[in-house]
This record gives structure tokens, sequence and C-alpha cells, in this order.
């Protein structure tokens, strides 16, 4: 069986008509500008620094990488307090006692306060663990930013306050747009409203 011919110049192409064709929708499901919506999740950052929130981060498997080094790079550039949820005896604790499903949930219930921000991140928009922590982060009064891809009318996608999705259709390309919008993200914060910020070096 020959296997399908790949091109990079194609594939960067395709990778950049995806992230053109983001699409970021608010709580009743109306769409944004995309610099609207940019702007409006820099403010409310700022608004949380200032305040000493928290950001939670989560996803899982390669969205869970992209959750951590998003914290990361958002407490060393954007001087924000970041959280994730990767503690391996924390993770199987709960899975064990109470279910993979709530093993984001269940932490949230006991950190996250009014006016902190969960990013929920997951290529499907499907993680039955991820819809129940924007579902609780919500409920206790956290804003919620969902980033997903795929299938449009993901039940993801309308768990935000802000809900950005790009029509990815495998989970590669899902995670490479996710990963640069969240990095557009950062650098906004940096540019624009962070003063004094770290110097990004890689």
């Amino acid at each position: 069986m020959l296997m399908p011919k790949m091109n990079w110049i194609h594939h960067i192409k395709d990778i950049g008509s995806i992230l053109r064709a983001l699409s970021v929708q608010n709580s009743d499901g109306h769409d944004m500008d995309i610099e609207d919506a940019f702007t409006s999740l820099v403010k409310m950052t700022l608004k949380l620094r200032k305040n000493e929130g928290t950001i939670f981060l989560i996803g899982n498997g390669a969205s869970a990488s992209i959750a951590s080094h998003v914290a990361a790079d958002l407490a060393k550039n954007a001087h924000v307090r970041t959280e994730v949820f990767s503690d391996l005896s924390l993770i199987t604790a709960i899975a064990n006692d109470i279910g993979f499903d709530e093993v984001f949930s269940e932490p949230l219930r006991r950190r996250i306060k009014r006016g902190d921000m969960l990013i929920a991140i997951s290529s499907s928009g499907q993680s039955v663990n991820i819809l129940r922590a924007s579902e609780e982060a919500k409920h206790l009064g956290g804003y919620v930013v969902t980033l997903s891809a795929i299938k449009k009318g993901n039940p993801l996608r309308g768990k935000g306050h802000l809900n950005m999705y790009v029509p990815a259709k495998t989970y590669g390309i899902a995670e490479t747009c996710h990963a640069a919008i969240l990095h557009y993200w950062i650098d906004r914060m940096v540019l624009f409203g962070v003063k004094g910020a770290g110097t990004r070096r890689k």
C-alpha cells in the first residue's frame, strides 16, 4: 500500500489556513472579532494578575504538555500565578478512588476561587474530564477559556466564557494551532500588558 505523499510547504500552508480560520465565540455562542477576543482575554488576565489570582490549565496527553508549557511561560514571562494538575500521585489517586472523569474537577473544587481562570484544552472537545472541569470552574465563579478542534459542534465549544475553535482535522495540527494561539496570548501580555516582564529566551 502506497503512503500518501507529504509536502512541507503544503503542510505549513494548511496550518496557516487553519489558524486564519480561528473562530472565537462567547458564552452565548455569538462569534467575536478575533483581536477583540484576545484584547478581552489580556484585560481579564491583567485583572486576575492584579488580584493575585490563579490560572489553571488542563488537558490530556499532548494537550497536558501544552498546558504545562504555557503555565511555565505565563509564570515566567507574564508574572501570573499558574497551576497544572500534572502530579502523578494526585492524578492516580483521584482516578483510582473517584474516577478518571474527575481528575481535574476534584482538585478544582478545592483550589479555584471566584475570579480565577481555567484554560481547558481538548482537540476533540469531547473529553469528559475536561468538560466536567469546565462546568465546575464556571459554577465556582471561574472564568473559563476553551480551546478545541476537529468537529465544529463539539461540546467543549459551548462550555466557556470564551471559546476558541480551529477547524483542524488531525490531532497533530490541532495541537500545533492551540500552542500557537496560547503563545500569541502570552506575547500580547508581555508586549502590551506586563511591565518589566522577563525576556523570553529558549
